[in-house]
């Protein structure tokens, strides 16, 4: 039996302790806040209460997959899976809407061709028969695998096989993913809906590659689920197993350093009069697993990490984090209103622009409007809890004057077209800008991890679990295989995989 210390309670970390702990592995969590889920929070007032985390669960079979492994009682035993159809309504900026149903391709097909014309859904379609060659090519090696040394593979050749292009004496395949819109979908409409995928987490369409299509992708294959009283009760489900299988939490417990021993990570320095179970203010471990964004992984050990020939975090790379409105309204949510509506942008180059750092002036952004009809969630049903998000860059000062208060006003504005008259309905508002998340989870400027992605010279792949540092194990949104709540389940399951079976470990069979 191994002695595991695990820096952060966020899912990952979770997914890959209570997997260890069913390995016959001692494993305690250090957590620096008071509760368990890392961005999975909720917040509460009034007799409101708000997911301000992620919202919706794609990929279920993740955690049904933890639960089979960690004991006798499923998945849908400890929550209320319940899914969301229609998937998502679409607000197009010229005014055309379009419900979307789940997990149903040739339903996709048919509502798009009666929304915006003839030919659009077999465009959408065919664009998702060649997003799930890329999905084939790589669902192994990006999801289920540690990441590959020869990761170069990954990042040389992009596995979107996109349509060849032929303008005057050349020919050209689409590279990025606006260019996948551009020259395949050829309707700026299927291009906000291909690109709504990308920017829910901060990435560019004009700079990502054309990998990216795996994200809707999965989304229209896999289908979308809803966590009857918000996706909290997910954290606190997996939580919960954690407990029964012996995991300790330690809360209120900010991990100063990395402790190392013979060239091995030995334990972990815990700061400000926290002290482990010993008494001692060192916890010492045979492995270290370390939940944590790769700025707080550098304060925590000088050692490097990663070698000249590791993935490494791009220091350049703008990151982007979730700018959040919770409105509390007055009055029911009508029956049959659609879980999710994303109102687009009407100016798509200024919200991309604003994103990437082109421009410091707010634009418009697309916006995602929640709508959980859930009586768990409100005081009674004379009210509606709705919650806004949208992606906005870390590096802007939101505590400045009225910024984040103006640009609350245009998200509130901009979900006038999913929840008509909602500002006349308006009992209050709770403003977060990504500082909160900060605060909440560590990540440097409350940055959002995105999912790893091929090709694109790599510049879309996360750093491996296992690190330089022999013992110390990378797990969570900012390593393989990066962000959103199934990535996380699987780099749970990959660290554990590596600790169990050890290096010579291949991944899931």
């Amino acid at each position: 039996m191994a002695r595991i210390a695990v820096i952060g309670a966020g899912m990952g970390a979770m997914a890959a302790a209570a997997r260890l702990a069913v390995a016959g592995h001692r494993v305690v969590v250090y957590e620096r806040t008071e509760t368990y889920g890392g961005a999975v929070r909720r917040f509460t007032r009034d007799g409101f209460s708000f997911d301000t985390g992620p919202g919706l669960l794609p990929l279920p079979a993740v955690y049904r997959d933890l639960f089979v492994k960690t004991g006798r009682e499923p998945l849908e035993d400890c929550v209320e899976l319940v899914q969301a159809d229609p998937s998502a309504r679409h607000v197009f900026a010229d005014g055309t809407a379009v419900s979307l149903p789940n997990a149903s391709r040739a339903g996709v097909v048919s509502a798009l061709d009666a929304a915006l014309g003839d030919g659009a859904g077999e465009r959408w379609g065919d664009f998702l028969v060649r997003a799930r060659e890329a999905w084939d090519r790589t669902r192994r090696p990006l999801l289920e695998e540690p990441l590959w040394p020869n990761w170069q593979v990954l990042a040389e050749r992009d596995p979107y096989p996109a349509v060849a292009r032929r303008r005057l004496l050349r020919t050209r395949r689409a590279g990025t993913l606006a260019e996948v819109g551009a020259w395949e979908l050829r309707d700026p409409r299927l291009v906000a809906l291909l690109e709504s995928h990308a920017l829910a987490y901060g990435l560019d369409p004009r700079t990502t590659a054309a990998s990216a299509a795996v994200l809707p992708y999965m989304e229209y294959a896999f289908g979308t689920w809803y966590v009857r009283g918000g996706i909290r009760e997910l954290a606190r489900a997996v939580y919960e197993r954690c407990v029964a299988r012996k995991v300790e939490f330690v809360f209120g417990a900010e991990v100063a350093g990395i402790v190392e021993k013979d060239g091995r990570a030995a334990g972990v320095e815990l700061a400000g009069g926290a002290s482990s179970a010993s008494g001692s203010t060192v916890a010492e471990a045979d492995h270290v697993v370390a939940g944590v964004d790769p700025a707080c992984l550098r304060r925590l050990t000088e050692r490097p990490l990663q070698g000249e020939d590791d993935v490494r975090p791009d220091p350049g790379t703008r990151r982007a984090g979730r700018f959040t409105v919770l409105l509390a309204l007055r009055g029911a949510c009508a029956t049959n209103t659609p879980h999710r509506t994303l109102v687009h942008t009407p100016d798509r180059t200024a919200e991309l622009d604003f994103l990437s750092g082109r421009t410091t002036k707010p634009a418009t952004p697309t916006v995602i409007v929640l709508r959980p009809d859930d009586p768990a969630l409100r005081p009674d049903d004379a009210h509606e809890s709705v919650v806004l998000t949208a992606t906005v860059p870390t590096d802007l000062d939101w505590s400045a004057g009225e910024t984040a208060e103006r640009f609350a006003d245009l998200m509130v504005r901009a979900a006038d077209a999913a929840v008509p008259g909602v500002q006349d309905r308006l009992l209050w508002r709770e403003v977060r800008t990504p500082r909160e998340n900060a605060e909440e989870t560590g990540a440097d400027g409350g940055a959002v991890p995105h999912p790893v992605l091929a090709g694109g010279a790599g510049r879309g792949l996360l750093p491996a679990n296992s690190t330089r540092l022999p013992g110390l194990y990378l797990v969570g949104g900012w390593s393989h295989p990066g962000g959103g709540l199934p990535h996380a389940g699987m780099s749970g399951a990959l660290v554990a995989g590596l600790i169990v079976e050890g290096p010579d470990f291949r991944g899931s069979q």
